[in-house]
């Protein structure tokens, strides 16, 4: 069983809001699973706590079968191999696109420069967007910055990507760019979790999809199953609003 991620019991708490509650799911290598629901019911903060953006209040995180919660994890180390690409790209707006996808390789891996940027490059240019290697942030799109995110984090080897609404601060025209440079790192199997509101997306591109509600797993199975016969009433209650507006067969 090729089980990367598995939560075990998972809770976060802000002062006396609980924002997670008893969360339990596993990722295997090569899923793609899609985290849907309503703004505030936990997703981008169970996200966070995968890589330890986030410290969480009780449970457990194993990731290859070892507790990230102990204490005994590296920080930085995890966070290449479980990599994170933001809804506001958090790019180094004073580094060009090169160095943006070059730092964490050679401070983080310790790789030799010149095998970092033959990594960069490589992945620039999956996203397309190696001719904008001299470029600063501020030049670019909001797009062009996302496809630039994407490529730091693969520039880290990692073993999962983790993706917090990555088109949701993209203007309309430029989210089509960001979902198929997704879709095809899906094809060539890379795991990913993405928490999203493009349902189209969940539907078509995941293997997986968890439905989370007031901070808890509400439902979870494949896209035929939450997409066409989901059980709780209040999965169906949720898509019936989005399938309206997103989902074009």
């Amino acid at each position: 069983m090729d089980e990367i991620i598995k939560v075990e019991h998972l809770v976060k708490t802000f002062g006396t809001n609980e924002v997670l509650k008893d969360i339990d799911f596993s990722v295997r290598k090569g899923d793609v699973i899609s985290i849907i629901g309503a703004s505030g019911s936990g997703k981008s903060t169970l996200l966070r706590c995968l890589n330890m953006l986030e410290e969480a209040t009780a449970g457990s995180i194993l990731f290859h079968g070892k507790n990230i919660l102990s204490g005994e994890m590296n920080e930085d180390l995890l966070r290449a191999k479980v990599g994170m690409v933001f809804q506001s790209f958090n790019l180094f707006n004073n580094y060009n696109v090169l160095d943006n996808c070059t730092l964490g390789q050679v401070r983080v891996l310790r790789r030799k420069k010149e095998e970092a940027r033959e990594i960069a490059l490589s992945y620039l240019a999956k996203v397309g967007m190696v001719q904008y290697v001299n470029a600063k942030p501020k030049q670019l799109s909001g797009g062009q910055k996302q496809r630039v995110a994407i490529a730091r984090a693969l520039s880290m080897n990692p073993e999962v990507l983790l993706f917090d609404e990555p088109t949701s601060a993209l203007d309309p025209e430029m989210v089509g760019e960001v979902l198929d440079v997704m879709k095809d790192l899906a094809k060539s199997g890379m795991t990913m979790l993405v928490v999203t509101h493009e349902m189209a997306f969940a539907r078509d591109v995941s293997n997986r999809v968890i439905y989370m509600y007031d901070g808890r797993i509400e439902e979870e199975g494949s896209p035929e199953e939450i997409f066409s016969d989901p059980k709780s009433m209040r999965t169906k209650d949720f898509l019936s609003r989005f399938m309206e507006n997103q989902i074009t067969t």
